[in-house]
């Protein structure tokens, strides 16, 4: 296993990632991700461990709370051998202290996680979305807070808009608080957008990717193409109304170059995937999930080697589409380009 800096920070974490939303899995959304029980998933961390894979990734709002608990029953025991990463702020009940990060929600919300988990401190907490109610001095004070206290190691987001995240990193600047080191982004070969802003401030900003659902919302197992409808069996069935949207055409377009570049190289539609991701730049983890062993088992064949420089080039034609203004012109046209070379 290869392992990597996060972000402008000292932590080291692995090039894959394991994403626990699987883990005691209920109701409409998490329930068809998967419904791994305690022993299932300790059987997992094992292979993960084994597999040199040492962050653990979840949120108090999956499956309103289980997977913490899950999770922190199948490392009990080995807690110094993993890191721990978890996200708060979505709704998890309808009371006014059940969203957010006010002060007090997120105070409250790291002591219910730390309980759930069973230990002392989490490696890595991100707030889970932008939440417009809370001055920004008020986050980011708290979280200094929390990072003083030792309950917290380092701190990042997850699906923020870049302007929030620059105006936190200037505050943290401003004060002296700990800056933002990881920014949790839904990004994969049908799903470019971070590219457009997120990724040059994160390069500029010190602040790294974990990258959520690289599989594309499970678009890009292999088991779905031109001829080959949704399958049974598929949380697609259940969970596409929850899924970043897609184009039918560009997902088939994406495809026909996975499947030609996994004929190439004798690994996986999957593989194929996760490897690209992880050749981009400021991807500091990719993080896979899994709902049993062999899913888990191949997902973990991305990693120790490379695709070729043809090979990316294959997959990044295939998936080419316009950014959005006001990018639009710096790729299409000369002057602009001239002024803003890409980062890869």
């Amino acid at each position: 296993m290869e392992y990597r800096q996060l972000g402008a920070s000292g932590l080291r974490v692995p090039a894959l990632s394991f994403g626990t939303g699987t883990f005691g899995g209920t109701g409409p959304l998490f329930g068809a991700w998967g419904q791994s029980d305690a022993a299932e998933a300790r059987r997992l961390v094992d292979i993960c461990l084994d597999a040199g894979v040492t962050l653990f990734d979840t949120a108090d709002v999956y499956s309103n709370g289980a997977s913490e608990e899950v999770l922190g029953a199948a490392i009990k025991g080995r807690r110094d051998a993993v890191l721990l990463s978890t996200k708060t702020g979505l709704p998890t009940g309808d009371g006014p202290q059940d969203w957010g990060v006010s002060r007090a929600r997120l105070i409250g919300a790291v002591e219910a996680s730390l309980r759930r988990l069973g230990t002392d401190h989490i490696d890595l907490l991100q707030l889970h979305a932008f939440d417009a109610s809370t001055p920004a001095e008020e986050l980011m004070a708290t979280l200094d807070r929390l990072i003083g206290s030792g309950k917290v190691r380092y701190a990042g987001v997850s699906n923020y808009p870049g302007w929030q995240l620059m105006k936190a990193q200037g505050l943290a600047d401003r004060h002296g608080w700990p800056r933002l080191v990881a920014h949790q982004v839904y990004y994969s070969l049908i799903g470019r957008a971070y590219e457009a802003d997120l990724m040059p401030l994160g390069h500029d900003q010190g602040i790294d990717a974990l990258v959520w659902s690289p599989l594309g919302w499970g678009r890009l197992t292999g088991r779905i193409g031109r001829d080959r409808p949704i399958p049974a069996g598929s949380r697609l069935h259940d969970t596409e109304q929850f899924a970043p949207p897609v184009e039918a055409e560009h997902l088939y377009r994406v495809i026909d170059a996975l499947e030609a570049v996994a004929a190439e190289t004798g690994k996986s539609v999957p593989q194929i995937a996760i490897n690209w991701l992880l050749q981009r730049p400021t991807v500091a983890s990719v993080i896979i999930g899994a709902r049993n062993e062999a899913q888990l088992r191949d997902n973990l064949g991305a990693v120790g080697w490379s695709l070729t420089t043809e090979q990316m080039a294959a997959l990044d034609a295939a998936n080419a589409v316009l950014p959005p203004y006001p990018h639009t012109p710096y790729v299409q046209q000369e002057g602009f380009a001239r002024l803003n070379p890409p980062l890869v």
